[in-house]
Order: structure tokens, then sequence, then C-alpha cells
């Protein structure tokens, strides 16, 4: 936790600088220009190259709280199906009471209750915003099996986009596994769009799964468990995002 960083707890606090950059969203030479722009408080005061920071202070950027990377938790979990992605736990199939984390987290977007595969937690509010703004074009792989045989018209309608909710999906890259079951690759994320865009075309889809979200992948992580992401994972995640 941030409070761990002996330099912080010190009597004469954190550079505000090294601080802002053990966020993840900047460089130290880049927070010294955001502090020269007047554009960094600690505690609702302007700040200065000078100001140092300490246990117990709030500093924003641009009017947007910053909390150091080593507080953030990031963990990649492999859903069972039946397990819903909320975060309320009146509902018994909550996503939260099923992981049992120790702290408070929660899903970054979500996958529907008879889908499975990779979802990532965390307690960054921030980044869950970018990982899953539409526009940013993020990445995220599945796997899908069919009721029946697809064809080529079917593999050239998922690729170039079928009306869905109103509007036509963006490209997408599918990859044939077998007569049944293909790879797709998409860059959005409506409401059970995989399903939609599937009985559009006249198919029922009877198994998908998450098996990359952006740089993240699945791997051989058991149905049910989670893992944290390693470094390189977090650093990439957060250099793709911001």
């Amino acid at each position: 936790m941030s409070g761990n960083d002996p330099e912080r707890s010190a009597p004469e606090g954190i550079r505000l600088n090294k601080y802002i950059a053990s966020s993840g969203i900047c460089s130290r030479r880049e927070a010294d220009k955001l502090i020269e722009s007047g554009k960094v408080s600690v505690n609702g005061v302007t700040a200065d190259l000078g100001t140092r920071v300490f246990d117990g202070d709030s500093v924003e950027v641009d009017g947007k709280a910053v909390t150091p990377e080593d507080s953030m938790i990031y963990i990649a979990f492999n859903k069972p199906l039946g397990i819903t992605c909320t975060t309320d736990r009146r509902d018994p199939s909550n996503i939260i009471d099923y992981i049992h984390f120790s702290e408070r987290i929660f899903p970054v977007g979500r996958l529907d209750k008879n889908s499975s595969g990779l979802i990532l937690l965390t307690n960054n509010g921030d980044i869950v915003n970018l990982l899953l703004r539409s526009e940013n074009g993020h990445e995220k792989e599945y796997v899908v099996s069919l009721d029946r045989p697809y064809d080529r018209d079917f593999i050239k309608n998922m690729s170039s986009g079928v009306p869905v909710l109103g509007r036509m999906t963006l490209p997408a890259e599918l990859i044939p596994v077998n007569p049944k079951t293909f790879r797709i690759i998409l860059k959005q994320g409506m409401n059970r769009q995989i399903r939609r865009m599937c009985e559009y075309l006249g198919y029922r889809v009877t198994r998908l799964k998450r098996i990359r979200f952006m740089n993240v992948k699945l791997g051989d992580l058991e149905t049910g468990k989670w893992r944290y992401l390693t470094a390189k994972e977090k650093q990439e995640l957060l250099k793709d995002a911001k």
C-alpha cells in the first residue's frame, strides 16, 4: 500500500513529482510540467515544485485524484458459468462474494452470466473508465461455439459488421477453429454483442469464452481461479489505456 513507502512515511514526506509518477500517469519530468502549469493540488491547494506529500494527503491532477500504483490491485479471473459480474451483494451469484478478495475490488466491464473466461478486477476506478471507453478500440478476444456449422457468408458478415441495438458493429477479425467454433477479436463492447450478432445471422451461441483482454491472456488459468497481473502485463495495460 502507498502508506508503506518509507520516503512518504518519513517526516519530510515524498517529493510531489515522484508521487505523481508513481501513479503511472506520467514521468517525473512530465509531472514537473503539470505542477508548473498549476494543474496539481495537494489538499485542495495549488502545489509548486517544492511541495511534498505526506500520509493522508490528497493529491489531484486536473481535478482527478491521484494514487500511487503500488496501492493499486489488478487481478485476472477465469469466470465460471453462472457467476454474475456485479458488485451487488444481494445477488447470490455476484462475482465479489465468489472471489472473496480481502480488499474492495470491482470488475472491468462484464461477461454475461452464461459466458465464461477472462475478466479483470481492480480497485482503480479511473483506469476502469479508460479501459472501457469504446472509442479507445481496446481488443477483446473470444472463443465462440454455435448450434450448427457456419458458412462463408457468416464469416463475411461477422467480420464486416451487422446491425445490433440500432447500429452497425465495427469490423472484427474472425478466425475459424472448426465447423462450429471460431475465435473473434472485437474492438468494442456492446451488450451481449456476439450473441446478438450471431442471432441476427440465424445462429445460436452455445458456448462463449473470453480468452484475452488487451494484452492480458487467460492462458492456463483454471476456471474459478484468479491471479495477480504480472508487472509486465500491468505496465503494458496501463500504457495502452492512457
